[in-house]
């Protein structure tokens, strides 16, 4: 489980430093598919894992609003603080904490449960899954993508 995390956080700061060189109305233009910017994918790939986490921790999870966080820089600093918080317990993972329930309410108000291995397994693939939106969008852009290849980032050296 640690190694696709890192895996996703590879993958992220190397989103980040591909948007460097956009400017800020093209990290920022709607676009279609995804959730809709590429800076609000970023800042919604970030605040998810931060969230999903908290909850597993028994922390409360808030609401932020992205307009708080609408420069690239911003939200680097947004996934900094975040990760200060994700990375300590996705080190301490265990095997033993597979099984244990989040319970929660849905949008309806009703009391959802989850196991906390897939809450983990569903926020490794949330991040895959908005990475290849920002992939297209890159294309759509000209722009070679981040490359989301597992091999070779030397998580299994």
């Amino acid at each position: 489980m640690l190694k696709m995390f890192e895996y996703n956080w590879q993958v992220r700061e190397d989103w980040f430093r591909w948007c460097e060189d956009l400017p800020e109305e093209e990290l920022l233009k709607e676009r279609v598919g995804g959730v809709g910017s590429i800076l609000y994918t970023l800042f919604h790939i970030v605040d998810v894992e931060w969230s999903w986490i908290l909850g597993l921790q028994g922390e409360p999870e808030p609401e932020l609003p992205f307009e708080e966080f609408a420069s690239l820089q911003k939200v680097k600093d947004f996934s900094s603080r975040c990760h200060a918080d994700v990375e300590p317990f996705v080190r301490a993972w265990t095997n033993e904490m597979e099984y244990r329930i989040l319970s929660e309410p849905d949008a309806d108000g009703k009391t959802v449960s989850f196991k906390h291995g897939e809450v983990m397994r569903h926020v490794i693939a949330h991040e895959i899954h908005h990475i290849g939106q920002l992939s297209v969008w890159a294309r759509e852009l000209g722009r070679k993508p981040v490359t989301a290849n597992l091999i070779g980032r030397g998580l299994y050296d």
